[in-house]
């Protein structure tokens, strides 16, 4: 772009150094440095626009590369935040699965409770009512032996003694 600024200069350098044509707006110039420069700017326009098609092919190259960046960063972010978005998700249906799953093990193990309170009171109760039998069948001897009147009672101390 240089170049062809310059060689604008110097045409308008050889136009200020023409002659005027008194009470014309015409001037008598150097036509040889005229066609000459001409000449170079033909040479150096072609070159001119080639370099700033150059740079602008460049500029649109680099702002094409930027617009792809700039979709694969949000793409990339998109991603990022779905997967986020899925595994808080994921962490949430596991956390209520936890919950779920911590009530119904209170609840089973709240009816294995019940369960075995209930199977302790049944095999107590049972085990108090054979209890009662005996004893009642003991009393009932007991009672029997008296009736006879030949054994007299022992007291619970010499029964004691005799055992150790």
């Amino acid at each position: 772009m240089a170049d062809i600024v310059y060689l604008i200069d110097r045409l308008e350098e050889v136009l200020n150094e023409g002659f005027r044509v008194p009470f014309t707006s015409s001037a008598v110039i150097d036509e040889e440095a005229f066609l000459d420069l001409v000449d170079q700017m033909r040479i150096a326009i072609p070159n001119e626009i080639r370099e700033a098609q150059r740079i602008l092919q460049e500029r649109e190259r680099i702002l094409a590369e930027a617009r792809q960046e700039a979709e694969r960063i949000v793409a990339e972010a998109r991603l990022q935040a779905q997967k986020m978005v899925e595994e808080q998700a994921i962490l949430e249906q596991a956390r209520r699965r936890a919950q779920e799953i911590e009530a119904e093990a209170a609840r089973a193990a709240e009816e294995v409770r019940q369960g075995a309170d209930q199977y302790a009171m049944e095999v107590l109760e049972g085990l108090q009512a054979e209890l009662y039998r005996i004893l009642r069948t003991v009393e009932n001897g007991l009672n029997t032996l008296k009736e006879q009147g030949g054994v007299r009672p022992r007291r619970r101390a010499e029964t004691a003694r005799r055992r150790e």
